[in-house]
């Protein structure tokens, strides 16, 4: 889609996912043309827009089809025009001309940008070819026995799969070396420290959750695809491309995936042409949380390149996140309670067909335009500064009534909070989601000193005594899910450390969500993930999801409040 932007700057721009840059400027000395130098998938092309000539021109004969459909498909007003499906490789052609609409003028700066199915396109046309799964069992002896689930780990909202995935480039140093072969015996060894993940879930009374631990395995395949890691371009945030292809699904039932008596990690390592390889995984967030399933993957790694045990030991220790008895709720805990002011919320009614993905970049000069309109004395951390942002302006952008509550609900990690009495090698899950909330007229017709207050006191609100009272709440309510009307869900994975998992290859190209938010509604939940613009500065990245016919007023509101003042 084409975007115009308005007072445009170098470093102020969308990151454009998976563009490595777009560099603006002119390069003939006629004035009605505007040439645009872009990289898709790291290979140049010139792309000439003319005002001069017609859209509906035939194009040149050395065009390729599928770029000019594609042009024809974006540059409609808004750019929101879904995507047609064309075979031709992108990259084929390195150099051509693209005929456009007679608005585009040499004094107007564009950007472009793409959804999902865009970015899945400009992969050349390939295959996967799967081996038959095969169950993982631990490579060593493990005790038999039941463990008992927290009260946080088998709530309703963590009955699902989590995907992640990690891209490699080819290694000199491993040449000749399987990574398959290398990563199923490391995971083997790892299961034996780490036996719970090898057992399956078994519900009790109550919807209690336990693991029966009897070594029976997790869920491994080997695959090949003709592809490069370079094909994959400079990829940076999620959601990845065609990551349909690269994670092992589990069996699902009615569209919905079960938890019970099933592998607990499903894991695929995917060999590619150029000799590096993808693993992608997907763990039942049950038993582990981002950084716990990132301390699993980091032994495997460790164990991969020699080491005879994981660094850190891993620990169970599961009681500490018990319901008191009796069970004693403390809090409102609005995250599972919907709101009785406000009407039906678009973002659980529009179709998907209807929805648009565009990655937004959040870097130096960004955040010190959010940090200029925080109040005079307040220390914001960036994941505050640009929550508060992106809520304020996704509620302005989704034409709320006033009078409707809205609310922003984050992941807070217990991990590192004082009075939290978590043990070094705990990976369950260990973090609540408090959440801030206000109708929409508050919070549009304030400035963002307001939204930002709103996150801290929520944020701050998480301790020891919160966790505890929301398994209180678990237990007494019958594990609830997370109330969604009118509410935007974040999880900040961006210190998480996806890029370090190291299987002996060297740091991963891209590591991270395979997906751009979890469930079933786009758009309702997002990933804050850490990346670097054209100029390699680091900075947030968010892949907002939002009706089509309200992404224009979505961006409009992100630039006046990250403007410079």
């Amino acid at each position: 889609m084409i975007q115009k932007r308005a007072r445009f700057h170098p470093d102020h721009e969308l990151l454009l996912n998976p563009l490595r840059r777009v560099d603006f400027g002119l390069l003939t000395a006629d004035p009605s043309v505007v040439p645009v130098t872009i990289s898709v998938a790291t290979r140049p092309f010139l792309f000439t827009l003319s005002k001069t000539k017609n859209l509906d021109d035939p194009p040149p004969a050395s065009f390729p089809a599928r770029l000019f459909f594609f042009w024809r498909t974006c540059r409609l007003p808004c750019g929101y025009k879904d995507q047609p499906k064309l075979a031709a490789p992108m990259h084929q052609q390195h150099h051509s001309h693209v005929r456009a609409h007679s608005s585009i003028h040499a004094s107007t700066t564009y950007v472009l940008a793409f959804d999902r199915s865009l970015m899945a396109s400009l992969l050349p046309a390939f295959t996967v070819r799967r081996g038959d799964p095969v169950l993982v069992a631990p490579a060593g002896p493990t005790p038999s026995e039941t463990k008992t689930l927290s009260d946080l780990d088998d709530m309703e909202g963590m009955r699902f799969y989590s995907s992640g995935i990690h891209l490699y480039r080819h290694s000199p140093a491993k040449e000749g070396q399987d990574p398959a072969k290398v990563i199923r015996e490391a995971l083997a060894m790892a299961l034996v420290p780490y036996y719970p993940l090898a057992g399956r879930l078994r519900e009790e009374e109550g919807r209690k959750l336990v693991v029966d631990c009897a070594a029976q395995g997790v869920m491994f395949v080997e695959a090949d695809a003709d592809l490069t890691a370079d094909d994959f371009g400079d990829v940076q945030c999620p959601p990845f491309p065609c990551f349909e292809q690269f994670i092992l699904e589990s069996t699902t039932v009615a569209g919905v995936e079960p938890v019970i008596d099933r592998p607990l990690l499903y894991i695929q390592v995917t060999r590619l042409k150029c000799g590096g390889f993808i693993f992608g995984q997907r763990f039942c967030h049950c038993v582990v949380d981002a950084p716990g399933g990132m301390q699993f993957e980091k032994a495997i790694c460790e164990l991969a390149c020699g080491a005879e045990a994981p660094s850190v030991a891993p620990v169970w220790g599961r009681e500490i996140f018990m319901a008191r008895q009796p069970p004693q709720p403390s809090y409102p805990h609005l995250e599972y309670r919907e709101s009785a002011a406000g009407g039906p919320d678009r973002m659980l009614s529009t179709p998907p067909g209807d929805m648009v993905r565009v990655p937004f970049f959040f870097g130096p000069r960004e955040i010190d335009g959010l940090r200029r309109r925080a109040p005079p004395g307040m220390r914001c951390s960036r994941f505050e500064l640009v929550a508060a942002c992106i809520w304020r302006s996704r509620t302005a952008a989704l034409g709320y009534a006033p009078g409707d509550e809205v609310r922003l609900a984050f992941v807070v990690n217990a991990r590192g909070r004082a009075g939290v009495p978590l043990p070094e090698g705990f990976y369950g899950n260990a973090f609540a989601c408090p959440v801030a909330a206000a109708t929409a007229g508050e919070l549009c017709g304030k400035d963002l000193g307001h939204a930002l207050e709103l996150v801290r006191k929520a944020k701050a609100a998480v301790t020891y005594d919160y966790l505890l009272s929301v398994a209180d709440l678990m237990v007494l309510t019958g594990r609830p899910l997370f109330a969604l009307p009118r509410t935007y869900i974040v999880s900040d994975v961006s210190h998480a450390g996806f890029k370090s998992v190291d299987f002996g290859w060297g740091e991963a190209v891209y590591g991270g969500p395979a997906k751009g938010g979890e469930g079933p509604l786009p758009g309702v939940t997002n990933y804050f993930t850490r990346a670097k613009n054209g100029k390699g500065e680091e900075g947030t990245v968010v892949p907002i999801c939002l009706p089509k016919d309200a992404m224009e007023k979505f961006q409009l509101e992100v630039e006046g409040l990250t403007a410079e003042l």
